[in-house]
């Protein structure tokens, strides 16, 4: 065989992949947020979920993607097993479109595309243009890598040794096996059968064996989900495990019925395809999966449960000991598309931390109880370290291509962790004032505790509307907002003026009202940085 046939057949592959990868990656980036926001909200119910999983899949155009996107979005508590299971099953109806548009043979028209794609990359300069434009420019990289491809492959077909080595793939098992084994290394079964498409166009592979590569294709292509999951927690973990067995039964449920009625199946593929060999393929990855999918449909409660059995246990139970991160890998970013989501999660998790922990410094300072003392500072430890690896983890996000609404976003998220760290620091300064009132027995008065009290209430509130606000985008108490952050101002000069008339009146001691005015003033700071918070996402999306 010659060696040119060989380097223009690894080139062809080549411009496919990249094509590939511009397309989804441009789709993402121009509509991942949107997306992500239809795939979170039209999810609730399982037969919605699997339509949108359709729709979602066949335009980012990779089950793979897909799947990685939905088990962050388990990880990160936005959607539950039984919500993702329909979205999996869709993904895997939705992956076949790729097949489906390579069977229309669109090479001839491929460089229109690849001009226009490059026309909006180079000249446009709105970004969601530029991200169409790559979208476009993928899509026209892709027909003419399978062009390359399908012009090598036409002289494959008089090559013996090719035609031999083929042969050896009439054991429906091994077929199984190939199909596996090329998708698990390509990550992506849309790729693999685009390319067994083009075989079985030139005769390289006969029909009936095609269909058998296909299923292993589609198992293979669950390789990416469960090596993203790793990281996760276990409901994450289950999640990709529900790809894989939705796959597995689904292969062999389709093994059984060619292995009984093979000809039977191909014929009637043959006959709606009208002959064509390459949309036999496509048709036939298409249809397998609509079929699955109908049958497993009222069992995906018990794939579900069978997940379970799989990833036994559960994270609070299993949880080392130390400190960790909740709703973002360790080692890995999921999904470029979900992971501000995720951040939002943690970052959510972490203020919540940081309030409670606000409330027990105070409640530490009053009561002087040493276990409470002792767990401001574990917990402030805690917040420290979420602080760092949040910050390491945004730090990677903002080095990778992400959507364009969340990019906006990134320099908000920075400002929000270190406005929670801070809060935090104020907690540890109530305990360490608690130690201060224990060393030299100092005592507030009545009336300084309940001044301390109320005011601590407003920025707890405060605080409370902030998170909400950050975390779930709820402007619904902007004003109130607003109007507490003017009274805890109003509030903190009201209270050191109290307590200077109390100092006058020797109703208290210098060092006890050196300790009221430290912790008045952080209040007032905490509340501060509470609207930081809540304003962090009006920076990204002004009104």
């Amino acid at each position: 065989m010659d060696i040119g046939i060989v380097l223009s057949m690894i080139g062809g592959l080549g411009l496919f992949l990249y094509g590939m990868k511009l397309m989804s990656d441009g789709l993402e980036k121009a509509a991942g947020a949107k997306l992500r926001g239809i795939l979170e909200f039209f999810t609730k119910n399982r037969l919605m979920g699997t339509l949108v999983g359709i729709v979602f899949c066949a335009i980012i155009q990779s089950s793979s993607a897909t799947t990685v996107m939905v088990v962050s979005f388990v990880n990160s508590g936005l959607m539950n097993l039984y919500q993702a299971v329909g979205v999996i099953m869709g993904a895997n109806i939705g992956t076949t479109v790729t097949s489906q548009l390579v069977a229309f043979n669109l090479s001839e028209i491929a460089p229109l595309f690849l001009m226009a794609g490059v026309i909006m990359v180079m000249f446009c300069k709105k970004p969601v243009v530029t991200k169409i434009g790559e979208v476009i420019l993928g899509f026209g990289v892709l027909f003419m890598g399978l062009s390359i491809m399908s012009s090598s492959m036409s002289t494959l077909k008089d090559s013996p040794l090719i035609v031999n080595a083929l042969s050896t793939l009439s054991n429906r098992f091994l077929a199984v096996f190939v199909g596996f084994l090329l998708t698990a290394i390509i990550q992506s079964s849309s790729v693999t059968v685009s390319i067994l498409l083009l075989m079985a166009q030139q005769g390289l592979l006969e029909l009936g064996i095609c269909f058998y590569v296909i299923l292993g294709c589609n198992i293979g292509a669950c390789t990416s989900a469960l090596l993203a999951s790793l990281s996760g927690k276990k409901d994450a973990k289950r999640a990709a495990m529900i790809h894989f067995l939705f796959n597995v039964f689904g292969t062999i449920l389709m093994v059984v019925i060619l292995s009984a009625a093979g000809d039977w199946v191909e014929a009637l593929i043959v006959g709606i395809s009208g002959g064509n060999v390459g949309r036999c393929v496509a048709n036939a990855h298409t249809l397998f999966k609509v079929f699955q999918v109908i049958v497993l449909f009222p069992f995906a409660g018990w794939i579900v449960k069978a997940t379970y059995l799989v990833v036994p246990g559960d994270d609070r139970k299993d949880s080392r000991e130390g400190y960790e991160l909740a709703y973002i890998g360790s080692k890995n970013i999921f999904s470029p598309a979900t992971a501000v989501v995720e951040v939002t999660k943690e970052l959510e998790r972490m203020a919540d931390m940081a309030a409670q922990n606000l409330n027990r410094g105070m409640n530490c300072l009053i009561t002087l109880d040493e276990e409470d003392i002792a767990e401001v500072y574990r917990v402030e430890k805690y917040v420290d370290y979420l602080n760092h690896a949040i910050t390491d983890y945004l730090v990677k996000i903002n080095q990778m291509t992400i959507p364009v609404d969340d990019a906006k976003s990134i320099g908000g998220l920075f400002h929000v962790v270190n406005d929670i760290e801070r809060i935090g620091d104020h907690a540890e300064n109530m305990a360490d004032a608690a130690k201060m009132r224990m060393e030299d027995n100092v005592s507030f008065s009545k009336p300084a505790q309940r001044e301390m009290g109320e005011m601590l209430d407003m920025v707890l509130t405060i605080l409370s509307y902030s998170i909400d606000m950050f975390s779930h985008n709820n402007r619904e108490h902007l004003e109130e907002i607003l109007e507490l952050e003017n009274n805890i101002d109003d509030m903190e000069k009201k209270l050191q003026q109290s307590h200077v008339e109390r100092l006058t009146r020797n109703e208290c001691t210098p060092e006890a009202g050196m300790i009221f005015s430290d912790i008045v003033s952080g209040l007032e700071r905490v509340a501060d940085h509470a609207t930081n918070i809540a304003f962090s996402i009006l920076d990204e999306d002004p009104e």
